[in-house]
């Protein structure tokens, strides 16, 4: 046995002096967290945000605050790590056992270079002199995959993209060939063909290496494509473990069957989908509503036209030469109607989204065609024109705690916009509208006068898209405004856009790279590459029979779990 975990329990310390208490953040209740990884195994640990997976998975190697407490037992090859002092476990680190997290721009050194980054551990470790390091360094990123390697070597991290950055914390975590890789959420932020990329690589680093794998998420679709057996874990406890395939075949745990039914599907699209407490309630999925069809000949609210944005790039020759982003964007955009934009990271999605909005001034670089609102072209607007129309086109961003001012009440986020664009009649009257805003998202009164680190990602979220209502929008651009989000209250929020759709007549851009969301809200799909529209389709058509090769290419990329892939 590589990794036996017995009855870990984890509780962190809060307060100081006479008013300490403790947060039970795993092993709640009777018994706490127990698994066990053979060599050349990969388990996985699998629930929502809150669950306690990711503090499990911290515990093996101590990479916790230091008001935490563990007891229990982890057994690593017959060494206790919960006994083992701060060098024992340094030794470890890196060496026996290796970290791949989910960030890894919040991982990597951004003063120092991917060779710099790399060296380290193999000199630390193994005792390699620089010029030997950087020969295996060289050797990493080409059996990770890396373009170009011997140049990637001298680069910073900022300049790769999110999955090459994936793939050089990879190669430092395999650089000294560990027998146990934890990868926590590795894949979540990657749009679906780098999220394939990446796990195809793992599942052949591990089979190459002989090496065990702990892998962290909360898609079990991910999960059933790469796991040999599963951890199911809700608010700090194991609910259900087993093989892979009988995780998938026959659940137990009415919470597995949650999990594996609440996350939006691209074979079927129900109307509404059903979240987790309603799975485990038992509610019958009959009692959805039926779907409201949309009107065809609806007035088109926005028409873009020729859309083209480029932003000037340095250039060693002429000084400075432009990087097309976006080439050339045609849609309409019907009152109550959704569009989704989908293509993979530097496709021109965002780029997009954000430009016929004007978001981008005054950053550089030039925007050209037509985006017509209400009889006007935005992008011919006078930027002191643009405030009566700011209000009436409102965006939500992915990372709403970014978005959300954190030194504000929620109350004061909420008023803000109303107070700048003078709605209602008074002080009195906007607080009455943006209380009922606060009930209309699913949040109760308690959350006025509260901050926004004190709500979770799925709360901030509803917070966001209350603000952007606050000012009765026509359109709304969704920036990836769900893909940080775990399955069910990313199910909680797409429930909540397409009532207010239905209720307020709102249109939606809804930006993604995840085609089984768009599918369950859009009724179009524009896919996007290298800054060009390739297909342009009505979204159930595009589904049922794509005609491009891309399109073919990322729904192919799609995880669809044990069964598609067995």
């Amino acid at each position: 046995m590589l990794l036996n975990v017995e009855n870990l329990r984890v509780r962190f310390r809060l307060g100081r002096g006479n008013e300490i208490s403790w947060s039970e953040a795993v092993g709640r209740g009777e018994t706490g967290v127990s698994f066990a990884i053979e060599e050349n195994q990969t388990m996985a640990l699998v629930g929502e945000s809150g669950s306690g997976k990711s503090v499990t998975a911290m515990s093996i190697l101590n990479l916790l605050p230091d008001n935490a407490e563990r007891t229990g037992a982890i057994s690593f090859l017959g060494r206790n790590l919960l006994t083992a002092s701060a060098d024992e476990l340094r030794a470890l680190r890196g060496k026996d056992i290796a970290c791949v997290f989910q960030d890894p721009m919040s991982s990597l050194n951004p003063v120092f270079t991917i060779g710099d980054q790399l060296a380290e551990p193999l000199m630390l470790h193994l005792g390699l002199s620089r010029r030997q390091a950087r020969e295996r360094s060289l050797a990493l990123l080409n059996e990770v995959g890396l373009p170009d390697p011997s140049r990637r070597l001298d680069a910073y991290p900022h300049e790769l993209s999110g999955g090459q950055q994936q793939r050089v914390m990879i190669a430092m975590a395999i650089a000294c060939e560990p027998k146990l890789l934890i990868a926590d959420e590795p894949t979540t932020a990657l749009d679906v063909t780098i999220q394939r990329q990446i796990l195809e690589l793992l599942a052949g680093l591990k089979q190459r290496h002989r090496m065990s794998m702990l892998f962290i998420s909360h898609d079990l679709g991910v999960v059933g494509e790469i796991a040999d057996r599963v951890v199911v874990m809700r608010q700090g406890t194991v609910r259900e473990q087993a093989d892979v395939a009988r995780i998938f075949s026959a659940p137990q745990d009415a919470y597995t069957r949650a999990l594996l039914a609440c996350r939006p599907s691209i074979e079927h699209n129900p109307t509404r989908l059903m979240v987790i407490d309603e799975h485990i309630k038992g509610a019958a999925a009959a009692a959805a509503p039926p779907p409201r069809v949309k009107d065809a000949n609806a007035p088109v609210v926005l028409e873009v036209k020729g859309l083209k944005k480029h932003f000037w790039m340095r250039s060693r020759v002429f000084g400075r030469k432009p990087f097309h982003a976006v080439k050339g964007v045609d849609f309409k955009l019907r009152r109550g109607h959704t569009l989704g934009i989908v293509g993979e990271s530097g496709s021109g999605k965002t780029t997009t989204g954000l430009a016929l909005l004007r978001l981008h001034e005054p950053a550089g670089g030039g925007t050209e065609g037509d985006v017509q609102f209400d009889g006007q072209n935005l992008l011919a607007l006078p930027r002191s024109a643009l405030l009566p129309y700011r209000k009436r086109l409102q965006v939500v961003f992915q990372n709403p705690y970014a978005s959300l001012n954190p030194r504000f009440t929620i109350g004061q986020t909420l008023l803000e916009p109303m107070n700048i664009h003078a709605i209602g009649a008074g002080a009195q009257q906007r607080e009455a509208k943006a209380r009922g805003l606060l009930t209309k998202v699913g949040l109760d009164a308690s959350a006025w006068g509260k901050y926004p680190h004190e709500f979770s990602g799925g709360q901030r979220q509803r917070i966001a898209i209350a603000r952007c209502l606050t000012l009765d929008p026509e359109v709304l651009v969704l920036d990836e405004a769900v893909s940080a989000l775990d399955v069910s209250v990313q199910a909680q929020v797409l429930n909540l856009l397409k009532d207010l759709q239905d209720e307020l007549g709102l249109a939606y851009v809804f930006i993604s790279h995840d085609l089984a969301v768009v599918r369950f809200i859009s009724d179009e799909v524009l896919v996007m590459k290298d800054g060009e529209v390739v297909e342009h389709a009505a979204t159930e058509a595009l589904m049922a029979a794509p005609r491009e090769p891309y399109t073919q290419r990322l729904m192919g990329a799609i995880p669809r779990g044990y069964r598609a892939a067995a």
